[in-house]
């Protein structure tokens, strides 16, 4: 029988905490990026609007630009042991990402994840950011992305694994929930300092 398992991305898998604060402070776009970040978390605008908020401030960018930060993001240690386990024991591997598609589709494609989810930026033929997004995962609609995937699967086990407050609705749709170095106000029903300790509650669940 098929397992299924969901990981955040950043701060989970990789180093980057955020590709969106990440590409504002390297563009020197970060003050309207915080304004417009404080604005959402108040309720002015929905998640798409404040994707395109962003996205506007990088109008013009190139995708070179873009995809130099996406291959400079690193690993956090232990990513290749985990997913070395995880296909060992019949896991399919899903990325769900509230960051980047650029970044989330670099890792998803190194590690052979089964599906990868995230935010896709719009470029015009040159290349060039339009300031559109196609805002797949939002704030609130990963649980909704992990529910189709085992309705698709039928798995026999779920879990996800994440750190952040947009991580919570994966863990009310999987069997097993970590989270990993978690902020505050996120718990899931174990706790992992690093993906050593997941996978080592990963192979307990297992029975291993």
């Amino acid at each position: 029988m098929v397992k299924l398992i969901a990981f955040d991305l950043e701060g989970t898998l990789v180093k980057s905490k955020s590709s969106w604060v990440e590409l504002h402070k390297r563009f020197g776009t970060w003050d309207k990026g915080k304004e417009y970040a404080e604005r959402f978390f108040r309720g002015e605008f929905d998640y798409a609007t404040w994707a395109e908020l962003d996205a506007s401030l990088w109008k013009g960018r190139k995708r070179e630009e873009i995809m130099e930060w996406a291959n400079s993001v690193e690993y956090l240690e232990g990513v290749e042991e985990l997913f070395a386990f995880l296909r060992v024991n019949n896991f399919k591997i899903a990325i769900i990402s509230g960051g980047l598609l650029c970044l989330a589709k670099r890792i998803g494609e190194e590690l052979k994840a089964d599906y990868v989810f995230a935010n896709e930026l719009v470029f015009d033929e040159e290349g060039r950011v339009t300031g559109k997004v196609l805002p797949w995962v939002d704030f609130r609609n990963k649980g909704d992305i992990l529910l189709e995937l085992k309705e698709k699967l039928k798995p026999e086990l779920t879990i996800a694994v994440g750190d952040g407050h947009n991580d919570i609705a994966m863990f009310k749709v999987a069997d097993v929930s970590i989270a990993i170095n978690p902020h505050e106000g996120v718990e899931g029903d174990y706790l992992a300092k690093n993906l050593k300790e997941v996978k080592e509650i990963i192979a307990k669940i297992l029975g291993q």
